[in-house]
């Protein structure tokens, strides 16, 4: 059997183990412990940040036969079997390739039958915003008038696209992109388990590429783990993402901002005769005009990048009036 890429099997088993959505967390675990769990959730946020995760996770505490301070035991059989992705009483469902009206009829006429060892039977549906209109009719009603048994927890990075009515009988809980912080945290955490040795600035260049998608950041990582041996560095993520070192970026803004177009295209036309990835270029370069405007305004610090990185940022900052950042 193939080892398990990263994201499985990191994935979070306790509540607490769900980084970055404290409020969240605290609101689902108080919900349990007061036994007011509701008949339907809706979890939605950007890819990445723990939704399908906190999901099966709920689904074990509300049923978990040993279950402590609102988390599930993961011993018993029934958080095993959820475990294992073999339990009965878990149904999951992917939306965007079981979207049709007959697909949630099926769902309907299925979701009266009792569980078969759980407490409750938990019903997932991922992506739901890509159920057709038909459908979400047809959910609505299962969503009026469950059966007491039944337990509905919908998640989606597209909230827009779900109907007023669907969302009105749900709780709705919003989950955040992942602090840079705490990604790195919870990466070197990875690395350390693993054994593997990677220093701080390319943990900090990871978790900042994966714009608050732990995911993207795990895999990230596994790509770097397998590409290079020994110690793995920010120049090693940079050459397998095609990132230019931080002061390219930086040089690139102070030619804009000098109003030096000659010496800011012969860069760019040099980069692009040389392979360079553009879209990441300019990527890093609005990651930097937001530097800038935060330090101009005092809106905020810098974080995640190195001292000479920081000390180039606010040299430009000092060398340049906030108007003059704004029209750039």
């Amino acid at each position: 059997m193939s080892p398990q890429v990263f994201y499985r099997k990191w994935r979070p088993q306790r509540l607490d183990e769900v980084i970055g959505q404290e409020s969240v967390i605290r609101t689902l675990k108080q919900a349990i412990l007061t036994n007011r769990v509701a008949h339907a959730y809706l979890l939605a946020g950007p890819r990445g940040t723990g939704k399908t995760s906190t999901a099966r996770i709920l689904s074990k505490a509300i049923n978990c036969l040993g279950s402590d301070n609102a988390e599930p035991c993961n011993g018993c059989h029934i958080c095993q079997s959820v475990n294992d992705g073999r339990s009965v009483d878990l149904i999951e469902i992917d939306a965007a390739s079981n979207r049709g009206i007959d697909d949630i009829r099926n769902l309907s006429d299925k979701v009266r039958f009792t569980p078969s060892e759980a407490r409750f039977k938990v019903y997932i549906i991922d992506e739901v915003h890509m159920l057709t209109s038909p459908a979400f009719n047809a959910l609505l009603k299962t969503l009026e008038e469950p059966p007491e048994h039944a337990i509905f927890i919908l998640a989606t990075t597209e909230v827009h696209k779900i109907p007023l009515t669907i969302i009105s009988r749900c709780q709705r809980f919003d989950f955040r992109r992942i602090p840079q912080d705490l990604m790195q945290n919870k990466l070197l955490e990875l690395c350390e388990s693993e054994g593997v040795n990677v220093s701080d600035q390319a943990l900090a260049l990871i978790a900042r590429r994966s714009s608050g998608s732990l995911r993207d950041a795990e895999n990230l990582l596994e790509q770097a783990i397998v590409s290079y041996n020994g110690t793995i560095t920010d120049d090693n993520i940079r050459d397998m993402t095609g990132l230019q070192d931080d002061q390219t970026a930086i040089l690139l803004i102070t030619h804009v901002i000098n109003n030096d177009m000659a010496q800011a295209l012969t860069k760019l036309n040099n980069l692009s005769a040389d392979g360079a990835d553009l879209a990441e270029l300019h990527r890093s370069m609005i990651e930097y005009l937001r530097c800038l405007l935060l330090i101009k305004t005092g809106a905020g610090g810098v974080e995640g990048y190195s001292e000479q990185t920081i000390t180039d940022i606010k040299n430009v900052a000092s060398s340049t009036s906030l108007s003059r950042l704004i029209n750039t």
